[in-house]
């Protein structure tokens, strides 16, 4: 790779970072497994930057390899694995977040399979149309409509229960 390869990775990596490390949080539930799967994504994209950097959207293709780093970790049920010091959490979010909304999400998601939560993730988190995450995926978008109603069906209960818990 090219000092000039180089440095196009570190920026877009400094540009896409954010968004694929809230999108990997989203998929995973765990801050380490977050990290985790960020840096295995990029360090796959980083592998293939050449043909990568010259692709129409190479955001895109970073984010086909989250999803397939994601689904791979769970097929291989390692994710077993606790970090070492149970007592560290996530990064403090941002002040205008609602933490507690946002750990019931995280939870709630936790209890879909994983492509169900991967769909969710990319449709309502990442804005992504039913045809892109189809695409993304590989399945068809009949499948995408499904697995989305019925995912968002079994979130519902979920959260409605936790809002009516702090309210009350």
């Amino acid at each position: 790779m090219t000092r000039n390869d180089a440095e196009e990775f570190a920026e877009f990596v400094r540009t896409t970072g954010p968004r694929l490390h809230r999108s990997a949080l989203l998929l995973t539930g765990d801050h380490h497994l977050t990290e985790d799967l960020t840096q295995a994504t990029y360090a796959r994209v980083y592998a293939s930057w050449r043909r990568v950097s010259r692709a129409d959207d190479p955001l895109a293709y970073a984010r086909r390899t989250l999803l397939n780093t994601y689904l791979s970790h769970r097929r291989l049920r390692r994710n077993s694995e606790l970090p070492a010091d149970p007592t560290l959490g996530p990064e403090p979010a941002a002040p205008e977040d609602d933490h507690t909304t946002r750990l019931d999400l995280l939870d709630a998601l936790a209890t879909l399979p994983p492509h169900d939560r991967a769909v969710l993730v990319l449709r309502y988190w990442e804005d992504r149309s039913v045809a892109d995450t189809a695409h993304d995926l590989g399945i068809t978008e009949s499948a995408v409509r499904t697995r989305s109603r019925r995912a968002l069906q079994r979130l519902r209960p979920l959260l409605a229960a936790d809002l009516i818990e702090r309210t009350t």
